[in-house]
């Protein structure tokens, strides 16, 4: 039924004028604002992910938005530079720097200003 339907992602957030500041000034990618929706345009804008407002947005307790890098390190050191705080969670085996690196790919974990949880993550057998 839907084998060649075009899908997008969407997440809520109680502040779209906070959300398209932290989506497109502090991480750097293209947004616009239509109907007062904020789409963030991923992977060169083939990859459309919607954030819809929602003044009782209660944030997930899991990842929303993934985002993979060649360099953890680089862009763990990209986001604190730009006020990003990385999270860490009791049990997770994490470094200094709040980097995952057991198990599957390397990930480190941020939220965006709604408290949507975000990562970075890195394949290991990136250089």
């Amino acid at each position: 039924m839907f084998t060649d339907t075009k899908a997008f992602s969407g997440f809520a957030a109680p502040d779209i004028d906070a959300a398209r500041a932290f989506y497109g000034d502090t991480l750097g990618i293209r947004t616009t604002v239509e109907h007062g929706i904020l789409t963030l345009h991923l992977a060169g804008g083939d990859r459309p992910t919607i954030v819809y407002p929602k003044p009782d947005h209660v944030p997930a307790s899991f990842t929303i938005l993934n985002f993979e890098v060649d360099d953890i390190d680089a862009a763990v050191d990209e986001l604190t530079e730009r006020g990003v705080e990385i999270q860490r969670y009791e049990g997770m085996p994490q470094d200094e720097r709040g980097i995952m690196r057991a198990g599957g790919p390397y990930i480190a974990w941020f939220t965006d200003p709604a408290g949507n949880v975000l990562s970075v993550l890195q394949e290991r057998n990136a250089s």
